[in-house]
């Protein structure tokens, strides 16, 4: 038997051995015809190795880069996106009510059963109590107009049903209009201990409020007037930073004290705290002169609109968390119980701005190539020093306000203005048939050329400066006439230019809205003023982003066919 000190597989050191069959390896992958690396190891995998090492370091360079334009452009676009089909403020302010309506039939016309009214007052309540009813009621007025003061009005009438209850209690027991008989019926004796001490603590040395805790069985016997009395106990504390042993509950808080009583709450065998003063209400909601309010004629009340089933149908619809609804806005089409449908023909106004935005910017971009070519073929000609002057006066417009420009157009164009004037004094027009050149599509086309006019010039200029002039010459020497050796020699060379001004002008006009704005009027307004006007003024975000998103892809499907047909490598800015 070999011993395992002496055997050459077994020793870890170098051997003669060991060296031996190394270099036999090395001479069989080169028969095999595998090239090596100085180490031994196949070149393709040294290779494969350096380049991944490669890839690291470089990825690791541009990492903190990376970061800042996740963070600072990536992100807040996704999120601005998001927006477009984000709907749950609808689930979250309304959350008894959208699981109530869940079992409702919207189709038939009939109003919701008392389960959704009674939902929908707890719901609202809570929501006006803090302050969320009112953008709710603007969520819901994007999409059926009148919800917004439904809402406000509702936030402020729905006390009166809990008041109703509220005062026959307290008429019964002054005890009920007392903040601390509710907490030691509701709540958790050690937590009224900690909630008393923190009350008599000096301000400064209080530190964290303890957190309301129910009273051990009070959610099974009386469970809505637990449950109300737990929203009012937390807001108290979270929100207004009171104490619940100092302050009165709700009004909704005797609305559900008596709806437990009145359910059959077995009160007669409690022996907690307040029991004859929980008893004796339970008596008085018994007796046939207590008054109680019927929820939904308190709704009708308040507002007649609440009768309307279409509420109802759209508080259903826009329930889920997310929703289809802002895109289906942004192409005039709209949510129905019936499924989608088109608006009615004098409500379908994006369509009819998408259409006019594309067609605009098109003739913009038509009207930057026909007036920049001869300019940037006449500064890729002359002397480089003559060049330069003119091409500050091509960039001056740059050092001047967008704002100015715009204006000094609006006082150009108008019937009164520069224009006109020269028209009628040239004999032109006559005095009282000034042209209209202003708050209509031509104002807004004539402006933008102008605006974008440098733009187009630029990427020109910089591809007919590349363009040899002798191959023009050498046309002509071969005899073509001026014209065949442009059309045939020197436009070809640059197309280019031509392409890399056109895409940079339009993607720039359907992004416009100042100048339309100023001197669009009704006729002249692009898709951008729309979503301009849902981001600053109605602030119907989820409608402007739904209108960008779409913008968005018409320009990367334009894009695309472009590339398809002239192809984005032959697009170049010099060179």
């Amino acid at each position: 038997m070999t011993d395992a000190s002496t055997d050459p597989d077994k020793v870890g050191g170098p051997t003669p051995d060991n060296a031996l069959r190394a270099a036999d390896a090395v001479e069989q992958r080169g028969k095999r015809g595998e090239m090596l690396a100085a180490d031994g190891t196949p070149l393709k995998r040294s290779l494969a190795r350096a380049l991944r090492r490669q890839k690291i370091r470089a990825l690791l360079l541009i990492a903190p880069l990376l970061l800042f334009v996740l963070v600072t452009f990536i992100a807040p676009i996704v999120d601005m996106l998001f927006r477009s089909v984000e709907n749950q403020i609808v689930s979250d302010t309304l959350p008894r009510t959208t699981a109530a309506l869940q079992d409702w039939d919207d189709t038939t016309g009939e109003l919701p059963g008392d389960a959704v009214w009674d939902a929908a007052y707890k719901d609202i309540f809570y929501a006006a109590e803090r302050k969320l009813h009112t953008r709710l009621g603007t969520r819901l007025n994007y999409e059926l107009t009148g919800v917004s003061s439904l809402f406000r009005k509702s936030g402020r009438g729905l006390d009166d049903i809990g008041e109703v209850y509220q005062d026959q209690f307290e008429d019964l027991d002054a005890a009920w209009d007392e903040a601390m008989p509710w907490a030691e019926l509701l709540g958790d004796p050690e937590w009224i201990g900690a909630q008393a001490e923190w009350d008599a603590t000096d301000q400064g040395d209080r530190g964290q409020m303890p957190g309301f805790v129910l009273r051990e069985g009070v959610e099974d016997l009386l469970p809505e007037t637990a449950a109300s009395y737990r929203e009012f106990a937390l807001y108290t504390q979270v929100e207004e930073g009171d104490s619940p042993l100092q302050e009165e509950p709700w009004s909704i808080v005797h609305a559900m004290l008596y709806q437990d009583l009145s359910s059959g709450a077995d009160v007669g065998s409690y022996t907690g705290p307040r029991a004859e003063m929980l008893q004796a209400a339970a008596q008085l909601v018994a007796s046939p002169d207590f008054e109680t309010v019927d929820v939904r004629a308190q709704f009708a009340e308040i507002d007649e609109d609440w009768h309307d089933v279409e509420v109802w149908q759209t508080i259903k619809m826009y329930s889920p968390k997310y929703t289809s609804g802002y895109f289906l806005n942004s192409v005039d089409a709209q949510k129905t119980p019936d499924g989608v449908r088109l608006r009615d023909e004098d409500e379908r106004i994006y369509g009819l701005l998408f259409k006019r935005t594309m067609f605009m910017s098109l003739v913009i971009t038509f009207s930057c190539i026909m007036l920049s070519y001869p300019v940037a073929f006449l500064l890729a000609n002359l002397p480089a020093r003559t060049a330069n002057l003119l091409m500050i006066l091509v960039l001056l417009p740059f050092w001047t306000s967008l704002l100015v420009r715009t204006s000094a157009w609006k006082v150009m164009l108008q019937q009164q203005g520069v224009i006109n004037d020269v028209l009628v004094w040239l004999g032109l027009v006559g005095d009282a048939d000034r042209l209209v050149m202003i708050n209509n599509q031509f104002g807004t086309i004539v402006a933008m050329t102008h605006i974008l006019l440098p733009f187009m010039i630029l990427p020109m200029y910089s591809v007919m400066a590349t363009i040899p002039p002798y191959y023009v010459r050498a046309a002509k020497s071969l005899g073509a006439t001026n014209w065949t050796a442009f059309w045939r020699v020197y436009f070809p060379q640059s197309v280019p230019g031509i392409g890399a001004g056109s895409i940079l002008v339009f993607i720039l006009a359907i992004g416009y809205y100042i100048t339309p704005e100023i001197v669009g009027g009704t006729t002249g307004t692009f898709i951008s003023n729309r979503i301009a006007y849902h981001i600053s003024s109605s602030l119907n975000w989820g409608l402007a982003v739904a209108l960008g998103t779409i913008l968005l892809a018409v320009v990367l499907i334009l894009y695309w066919a472009y590339d398809k047909i002239v192809g984005i490598d032959n697009v170049k800015l010099g060179g």
